[in-house]
C-alpha cells in the first residue's frame, strides 16, 4: 500500500454518528482537488462528484461515522455515564481509553466494579454496557466545566502496521473512506460516461440514515457500497462460518442481513475482477446491514446495487485488522468497475 499515512489519519480522526464534523472536514479538504464538485447534504454527508458525459449516475457510499458513545449523565463525583451510538459487545469496553469531545477533548478510562469485590454470581455474568462509567481523573467542578450531557465520545487507539496488516480502531469504516478517496484520485484525469457520486455518508452505524437521505437526493442508476465485512478466519471457526478471509482479496457482496445484491451487479463485478486479474472472494453475510440497503431501496424506483467489502477481523473492537493487499484489491476493483459500468449489458436475462 502506497499511502499508509492517509489510512492512519482517517482511522484516528474522530467522528461519532451525528458528530462527524472533524472527519468530514478532513475528507472535504482531501478530496476536493480530485473531483468537479463537492456538496454537503442536509444530514452532513459529503458528495464528491465527478461529472460524466452521459446521463447515468453511480453512487458509491463509504460511511464516515464510527461506533461511539454520548454523555448522558455526570454524577456528584464527576463520573460519566453514557449511551452507545452503534453496536457494542460490552466485554470489549473493559480497560479501554476514550476521548470525550467537550469544550476541549478530555481523555477518560472505562471503569467498572473491580473483580475483587464482585460476588461469585457477579463474576459469572457477562458485563452489560450499563455496568460501565468513564473516569477522567478530574475533579467534578472541572468535569462539568469542560463536559456536558450530549457531548460525543470516541475510542482511543493508535494505528499500527503488523506485517501486511493494518490494525486500529474504526477501520470500520474508515478503510472504505480511504478506498473511495484513492479511487477518486485515480479517476481524476479520466473521462467517464457515468457521473460518479462518491458519498461519504453519516450515521450508518445507527441505521443507515445518511445513505437513505443521500440516495433519495442523488437518485442513482447504480449503487456500490464500500464497507468492511466479517473475516472469521480464526482458530475454532468452521469453514462455513468464515464468511471471508484476510489475504484472499477483496470481497464481492452477494448478500447481507438487509440486502440481496442485484445478481447483475454481482455478475458484473465477478467478470471485471476476472478480466483484470484482481484477487477476490464472495461475501455471504447472514446478519448485519450496510448502506447497500439504503441505496438499493431509496433511490427513486430503486437502484442496481451491490457492494465491495473489505475482510476485517475483530469487528467493532479497537483492534480491527485488515490486510493491506485486500485494500489494494478493493481500490483496483472499484476503479475498474466505475470505468466499465456503462459498457455492461444490464438487461434482465
Amino acid at each position: 500500500m502506497k499511502n499508509i499515512d492517509l489510512l492512519n489519519k482517517v482511522c484516528t480522526i474522530p467522528g461519532a454518528p451525528g458528530f462527524e464534523q472533524p472527519i468530514r472536514q478532513f475528507i472535504i479538504d482531501t478530496v476536493t482537488p480530485y473531483v468537479d464538485e463537492v456538496r454537503i447534504d442536509a444530514m452532513g454527508s459529503v458528495h464528491a462528484i465527478k461529472h460524466g458525459k452521459g446521463e447515468k449516475k453511480v453512487m458509491i457510499a463509504a460511511h464516515m461515522d464510527e461506533i461511539a458513545f454520548i454523555v448522558t449523565h455526570i454524577d456528584e463525583k464527576g463520573f460519566i455515564k453514557f449511551h452507545t451510538l452503534g453496536g457494542f459487545d460490552p466485554k470489549t469496553l473493559t480497560a479501554q481509553r476514550v476521548f470525550i469531545h467537550g469544550k476541549k477533548d478530555v481523555i477518560g478510562v472505562m471503569g467498572t466494579k473491580p473483580i475483587h469485590v464482585m460476588t461469585p454470581e457477579e463474576r459469572t455474568k457477562a458485563p452489560k454496557t450499563s455496568d460501565f462509567f468513564i473516569d477522567t481523573g478530574l475533579p467534578v467542578k472541572k468535569v462539568k466545566e469542560l463536559i456536558s450531557v450530549g457531548d460525543s465520545i470516541t475510542r482511543e487507539r493508535e494505528f499500527i502496521e503488523m506485517g501486511t496488516m493494518a490494525n486500529c480502531k474504526s477501520l470500520d469504516n474508515r478503510v472504505s473512506v480511504f478506498i473511495l478517496i484513492e479511487t477518486l484520485k485515480k479517476l481524476a484525469k479520466k473521462k467517464t460516461d457515468a457521473s460518479i457520486y462518491g458519498v461519504f455518508t453519516v450515521q450508518e452505524e445507527i441505521g443507515l440514515r445518511g445513505a437513505i437521505a443521500a440516495a433519495s437526493g442523488v437518485n442513482p442508476d447504480f449503487a456500490i457500497n464500500l464497507d468492511v465485512t466479517l473475516a472469521f478466519d480464526l482458530p475454532g471457526a468452521q469453514p462455513h462460518e468464515q464468511c471471508t478471509a484476510l489475504g484472499e482479496g477483496t470481497a464481492i457482496k452477494v448478500l447481507d442481513g438487509m440486502t440481496v445484491c442485484d445478481y447483475r451487479m454481482v455478475k458484473f463485478m465477478k467478470e471485471v475482477a476476472k478480466k483484470k486479474k484482481i484477487k477476490h472472494q464472495l461475501e455471504v453475510l447472514t446478519a448485519g446491514g450496510t448502506d447497500t440497503a439504503g441505496m438499493q431501496r431509496h433511490a427513486n424506483g430503486g437502484s442496481i446495487a451491490g457492494g465491495i467489502s473489505i475482510p476485517c477481523r475483530y469487528l467493532h473492537q479497537v483492534i480491527e485488522m485488515v490486510d493491506t493487499r485486500d485494500v489494494d484489491a478493493s481500490i483496483a476493483l472499484l476503479t475498474a468497475c466505475l470505468t466499465d459500468i456503462t459498457k455492461y449489458d444490464w438487461s434482465f436475462k
